[in-house]
Parts: structure tokens; C-alpha cells; sequence
């Protein structure tokens, strides 16, 4: 047997051991650090070639091991824009150099640009909704930008859909064709009357008259497909002061006839919505509205339902994020308007990831290509807002590793004290 070789074994123990105690020094400084993943160290034997009668001693090879693949439990916040991830998948991050990073760490705020920044200084990526909704590119981190919200800036979008339901009733009379509200004229007469509220293009509100006159009934003549309505619709502000009627402009294509099914009372055949186009507005604006829900039933004229689109002019207040990644700018009058989808990426082995300072990770080639797609599709984890993921340290069980790995650093150099005391005794035999 050599010494010396029992010596160099002695002197890999230590340091396999002293590699071991510094993943526990690691884990436990970052015991706290959001989404931090605990690192372990791996054994495998070092065998040298041996004869019969001469043993040679080999050693011990150490692997550092990053357990990124094991969850953290979650923690809620008070903070909306603090997002984990529950399930797999990776939030995508890039430096202030636009290098493409990984990580779990969802701690953002919205820094003086507007960006959203996480504790080490990483700004969240995702897909913009200004060309429309976003898809995702599986292969790589084309087509991601930084998620901005400034929210020192006003915004306004005009209307352009909307829908009403609601039951006309089937008990009123006929109106003559000369007194159609669709006419504009001082005698027009009409069965119903209701008001939208609409937005034009610069957010200010605009009241839209929408008048429904029955101009024919099947129960009152000849069998025929059912009883027609005329829907008629003006710009409010356009009223004559003291009579309504006639308005100072009327909106083009801004009536239609609508029928209805005298079995079901429900809307049937075209059209069964109208696309007016309000000249008024600078610049002009056509608003389709859609009335298929419409009924005409033996009951009061009842509004169910009615919905325009559009928001009048209001500042960006906060910001939500729902599990699919959806990223909202909730404006001061409670609004949301879809601005970003975050995505997530994913490689084929997580724990193979490179480590980068600031507890983000980039692609090895042990990691397997990156796969990118949105939260809640696939094997991706859904995005949870007001909340992030604890590191998976565990402190009981580090400080057990410490111990173990003190005493086995302890048993190594005495394995080396004793190699150098023989030494010493071959040595001085010669003397």
C-alpha cells in the first residue's frame, strides 16, 4: 500500500467534504431567497488499478447538484405584480446586456421605465396584445419584449361592439309608417325607448337614443312570418331641446327591421344587428351592435342584458395577472385592459441548468433545448398573482449535513495525520 497514495485519497475526502459543507453554507445563507433551489453534492467512487498484493487506494469524485425540478411551497402577498409559478416551467428574463435568462423568482415591481424587475435585476419578458392576441414561438425567445406598464400615462380606446338584449312587448299596437322614429320627423312615434353609453376616440362619453317601433303584427291581419320592429338609433346630444324629435343629424345605416318567430318570440332571419356610423364624432365611428338576444314576448319591455366596448379617458391604477398569464392594466375606473401575456419556458432536464448569479439560469447542453408556451397550456404550471415560491431548503436537514459532513472531513484528515506520522517513521529509518 502507498502512503503517499493513502494521503491523496485522504486529501479528495476533504475535499469532497468541504464541497458538501458548502452547499450547506449556500443553502442556508439563501434559506430566505425567493425560489432559490437547494443545491446537494453527489458521491462517486475514484478506483485505481490494484494487484493482488499491492492495494492502491483511490479517492472520491464530488458532483454539485441543483434540485431546480423540486417546487418551493407558495406564500401570498400583498403585491399584485409578486407572481410564482405552480407547476413547471420557467418565468424568461433578460439583463440589462437583453441576455436571455430562466428563473423561478417572481418578485417583481415596476421600476422608474415602467419595467417589471425582479430582485436581482431581471426584467419579466412576455408577448404584447398590440398586434392582437399572442401566440407563442415553441423553439426559442423570438417575439418576446419587456413588459412595460407606465402608469403615468392616460389611455382611451372608442367603442366599436356592443350587444342588447331585451323583451319588446308583443301587446303593442302597430305605429303608422309615417310617424317612424327612422324618419326624423317632429310627429315620429315609437313603442319603446332605451340609452347606451358609448366612448369615442378620445374617451368622452357619447349617449346613443335607441327607439323600437312595431310596424307590423301577424295576430292583427294575415298570417305572415311574424311581427316587425324597427329599431332606429341617434346621437343624443343631437335632440332637439324641447321636443326630441327631429334630432340635428342622424347617424348613417342607423335602423334596421327586425322580425321575429310569432312561435318562440325570439329574433330570427337578417339582420339581426346594425352597424351605425356616427359622423358626429371627430373622427367618425362606426359601432355595430348586435340584438340577437332580442325577444318579443306578451310582457313589459324589459332590458336584460346591455354591453359597449370601449373606456373613456383614465390612467393605469394597478395591474393583474390571471393564471393563464394574462396581464392586465386596471385603470382608476376599475377597467382592465389586456396588455401583455407572460410566458414560460421549459428544457427537457431543469436540473441540468446552468446557475447565473441573481438565481436565474441559463441552457446547458446537458439542459436540453429550450420550449417556450403560456401558462395552464400543456406541461406548463399556471401563473399565481399575490404570491411567490419559497426556496426548498430545508433547515433541519442542512444542519444535519453540516454534522455529517464535519465529521467526515474530521475522519478524512485523520485518515491524512496518519499517513504523515508512517511517513515520518519511513523516513527517519533511514536516518
Amino acid at each position: 500500500m502507498s502512503l503517499f497514495g493513502t494521503m491523496k485519497t485522504a486529501v479528495s475526502g476533504m475535499n469532497a467534504q468541504a464541497n458538501r459543507l458548502g452547499t450547506v453554507g449556500d443553502n442556508i445563507a439563501n434559506a430566505d431567497t425567493t425560489a432559490y433551489k437547494k443545491a446537494s453534492v453527489q458521491f462517486s467512487s475514484l478506483v485505481l488499478p490494484s494487484t493482488p498484493g499491492a492495494y492502491t487506494s483511490g479517492g472520491v469524485n464530488s458532483n454539485v447538484r441543483y434540485n431546480v425540478s423540486e417546487q418551493g411551497n407558495l406564500k401570498f402577498t400583498s403585491s399584485t405584480t409578486d407572481v410564482a409559478i405552480n407547476g413547471d416551467g420557467f418565468f424568461v428574463v433578460q439583463n440589462s446586456a437583453e441576455v436571455p435568462y430562466l428563473t423561478r423568482a417572481g418578485s417583481f415591481v415596476i421600476d422608474d421605465s415602467g419595467n417589471l424587475v425582479n430582485a436581482g435585476g431581471y426584467t419579466l419578458l412576455g408577448y404584447s396584445f398590440g398586434s392582437g392576441a399572442p401566440a407563442a414561438v415553441v423553439n426559442g425567445f423570438d417575439g418576446l419584449e419587456p413588459i412595460n406598464l407606465s402608469t403615468n400615462t392616460l389611455t382611451a380606446s372608442p367603442s366599436k361592439y356592443g350587444s342588447f338584449a331585451a323583451n319588446l312587448d308583443a301587446r303593442k299596437p302597430v305605429v303608422a309608417a309615417a310617424n317612424l322614429p327612422s324618419a326624423n320627423a317632429a310627429t315620429a312615434d315609437y313603442s319603446h325607448k332605451s340609452s347606451l353609453v358609448a366612448y369615442d376616440s378620445v374617451g368622452r362619453e357619447v349617449i346613443y337614443d335607441f327607439y323600437y317601433t312595431k310596424i307590423s303584427d301577424p295576430a292583427a291581419g294575415p298570417p305572415a312570418t311574424g311581427a316587425k320592429w324597427d329599431i332606429s338609433v341617434f346621437r343624443k346630444d343631437q335632440a332637439n331641446p324641447s321636443t326630441g324629435f327631429p334630432y340635428a343629424s342622424t347617424p348613417a345605416n342607423n335602423h334596421i327591421t327586425a322580425t321575429f318567430d310569432p312561435a318562440t318570440g325570439k329574433i330570427t332571419g337578417a339582420p339581426q344587428s346594425m352597424a351605425f356610423t356616427d359622423n358626429v364624432s371627430v373622427p367618425s365611428q362606426t359601432i355595430t351592435i348586435d340584438f340577437s338576444a332580442m325577444t318579443q314576448l306578451a310582457y313589459d319591455f324589459t332590458s336584460n342584458k346591455a354591453t359597449v366596448d370601449g373606456t373613456k379617458a383614465a390612467a393605469v391604477k394597478t395591474v393583474s395577472i390571471d393564471k393563464d398569464g394574462t396581464l392586465y392594466a386596471v385603470y382608476d375606473d376599475g377597467s382592465r385592459d389586456p396588455r401583455y401575456r407572460i410566458a414560460l419556458a421549459t428544457v427537457q432536464s431543469p436540473d441540468n441548468l446552468q446557475l447565473v448569479n441573481g438565481n436565474v439560469y441559463s441552457p446547458s447542453g446537458d439542459s436540453g433545448v429550450v420550449r417556450t408556451g403560456f401558462p395552464g397550456e400543456g406541461n406548463f404550471g399556471q401563473t399565481i398573482s399575490g404570491a411567490l415560491e419559497d426556496s426548498n431548503v430545508d433547515m433541519a436537514s442542512e444542519l444535519t449535513e453540516m454534522i455529517q459532513s464535519q465529521r467526515s472531513y474530521t475522519a478524512n484528515s485523520k485518515v491524512f495525520q496518519t499517513g504523515a506520522d508512517l511517513m515520518d517513521v519511513l523516513i527517519n529509518l533511514k536516518r
